[in-house]
């Protein structure tokens, strides 16, 4: 079994968890929405889902990535939804949205028991936080791309992103 692994300037950190398959069904997790409701895996059924998964929205990588997510959101159409996952606490999460004005990307958290960051193998076992790294599933919840990035510094490769996702809609 190989070390998986991504960099936080220049510095390696573990990975926790598998990543799954594309082509495989998305596995099994359990987050909050803002309003501390459960959220599972059956909220990827019906429409085209972009999973994003940042280490914080309140750091300045975080921040810039879901804003440009949600700009991207109004090009997408009503069959697409984007969901933005992080280890931060749900109100946290609500302040930060408010306050930037994200309106077409949902936040859940994860802090919890870090389910989605373990099912989809992205948590960083030395900062407990999740890893940046952009999923994207079928109407049927079938992982269909998956882009792990390698340095946490930096952004996704967001034309990969949407081009994966414009093949699905």
């Amino acid at each position: 079994m190989s070390i998986r692994q991504v960099t936080f300037q220049g510095s390696p950190l573990t990975l926790e968890g598998t990543e799954p398959v594309v082509g495989s069904p998305a596995p099994a997790f359990s987050v909050l929405a803002n309003d501390l409701s459960p959220v599972t895996e059956a909220v990827l059924r019906g429409k085209v889902s972009v999973i994003v998964t940042v280490p914080s929205l309140d750091t300045p990588v975080c921040d810039t990535e879901v804003r440009r997510f949600n700009r991207e959101a109004a090009g997408l159409g009503p069959q697409v939804q984007i969901l933005c996952v992080s280890a931060d606490l749900p109100f946290a999460q609500a302040r930060w949205c408010g306050a930037a004005g994200i309106n077409a990307v949902r936040t859940l958290s994860d802090h919890r028991d870090l389910s989605l960051g373990r099912a989809f193998g992205v948590v960083i076992k030395e900062l407990r936080l999740l890893a940046r790294a952009v999923f994207v599933t079928d109407a049927a919840g079938v992982v269909r791309y998956a882009q792990l990035v390698p340095e946490i510094t930096q952004e996704p490769d967001y034309a990969a992103v949407l081009a994966a996702v414009k093949k699905l809609v």
